[in-house]
């Protein structure tokens, strides 16, 4: 599979690339915003086969991180991940609402990368669908949800709150259609985790909080969706 590094740093570059040839990958590095752009877009006498993933560091020359995901993702909808030192909640809920499918911290661990790489570029589909949490049991037939002002269609994906659209994710739409389809019914972290990202991983935790606290803010209603201490979370529809 090949894969788009993005980074400005040569030996940094140089020392991941390696990790990830060793993996399999076919590691395409782009130095600046404009490069990695111009290496998604190729000309048709130039074209190759699709990248697979996008390693986005946010610290480039040219212009900010954060301006490159918005760009990739209206022009593709390639799994990003962004790489970066900065490691506050605000910096992940804001890189996560502009499409990227992960946010990894420098400095970080290689075999942690690896399974998020491995994480985000397994096929998406509606998570949970199929099969109720944990029981084995068919999924209900509905496929338009509403919970108060917000509505949920599963077929189309979109997401309103009041009749307006919101803009999801494609991940943050995995995670809300796995609870609303079951609300009241608490989802065990590493159950969603497996769900929604298909890893067993540990560290996948900490963007799921990520990812919570993203779609409570979109959807104004942070009721909404309940943390149970300790176990997980569910939908909680609002009282009518």
């Amino acid at each position: 599979m090949r894969l788009l590094l993005v980074e400005d740093d040569n030996h940094v570059a140089a020392a991941v690339s390696a990790i990830l040839r060793r993996h399999g990958f076919t590691v395409v590095h782009a130095r600046s915003g404009d490069e990695a752009l111009r290496a998604l877009l190729p000309s048709p006498a130039t074209a190759q086969d699709p990248f697979g993933v996008v390693l986005l560091d946010l610290g480039l020359p040219d212009q900010d991180g954060y301006e490159v995901c918005g760009k990739i993702r209206a022009r593709a909808s390639i799994p990003v991940i962004m790489v970066t030192a900065r490691s506050d909640v605000r910096s992940r809920i804001h890189g996560l609402n502009l499409g990227a499918d992960d946010y990894i911290v420098k400095p970080y661990d290689t075999g942690e990368l690896i399974a998020r790489i491995h994480a985000v570029i397994r096929r998406p589909g509606l998570a949970g669908a199929g099969k109720a949490p944990g029981d084995g049991e068919p999924a209900p037939a509905e496929t338009d949800l509403h919970f108060g002002p917000v509505q949920v269609d599963l077929l189309t994906r979109a997401v309103s709150v009041n009749g307006g659209a919101v803009s999801l994710t494609r991940k943050e739409f995995d995670l809300l259609a796995l609870l609303a389809q079951r609300p009241g019914v608490v989802f065990r972290r590493e159950q969603i985790i497996s769900e929604v990202w298909r890893t067993s991983w540990e560290g996948t935790g900490r963007t799921l909080e990520v990812h919570v606290a993203s779609l409570r803010s979109k959807l104004a209603m942070p009721s909404l969706i309940e943390t149970v201490r300790g176990v997980g979370y569910r939908l909680v529809p609002p009282a009518s």
